[in-house]
């Protein structure tokens, strides 16, 4: 068991930080918390110089201790008597399967948006509009280019991702269903 290295400290808060904060927002359901309770979970690590034994064992650490900051979150004084939480929500946040779930969700959108970012600009614009459920028009009409090269930058996007994320297809079927 070691503690992190201001190095590896730094690179696995580069790496993790977003999905973390994303993982977070299923939870509370605002961004900015999110950011903050994210932040707060590091803060305790490097505070209080938490060993691991490897890389696996840091991320396992920082979901499950980020869902239960999070928990905490919505269930401190502050968040009761300034919105009203279902219990039956808190409830099923507090599930493994729901915790699981969004871990595999997280996980899988941090492996698409790696692979998105590794494509030229507009062709990454373009998929990003798409994945938002924006149709060729509208994409379109927001970039200000024609229907034509919305459908070449397509092309040109799927041609690239389709090796990328060749080996995660069942994750995405997966999490698929877990959407249905």
């Amino acid at each position: 068991m070691k503690t992190l290295t201001l190095k590896e400290y730094k690179y696995t808060f580069d790496s993790l930080y977003t999905s973390l904060c994303l993982f977070a927002n299923k939870y509370v359901g605002n961004l900015e918390t999110s950011e903050d309770l994210v932040q707060d979970v590091f803060i305790r690590i490097w505070e209080e110089k938490i060993a691991f034994t490897n890389d696996k064992a840091i991320k396992s650490y920082l979901y499950v201790a980020v869902k239960n900051q999070s928990l905490d979150y919505l269930k401190s004084t502050y968040v009761r008597t300034t919105q009203s939480l279902d219990a039956e929500d808190i409830s099923k946040w507090e599930t493994d399967q729901f915790f699981h779930s969004e871990v595999v969700i997280s996980d899988t959108n941090h492996i698409l948006e790696k692979a998105i970012t590794s494509l030229p600009e507009k062709c990454a614009q373009v998929i990003r509009l798409s994945m938002k459920g924006m149709s060729n028009p509208e994409i379109a009409e927001e970039l200000e280019i024609s229907i034509n090269t919305i459908k070449l930058q397509k092309k040109i996007a799927y041609k690239r991702l389709r090796p990328l994320l060749k080996d995660y297809f069942f994750l995405f079927a997966f999490i698929a269903e877990l959407k249905n």
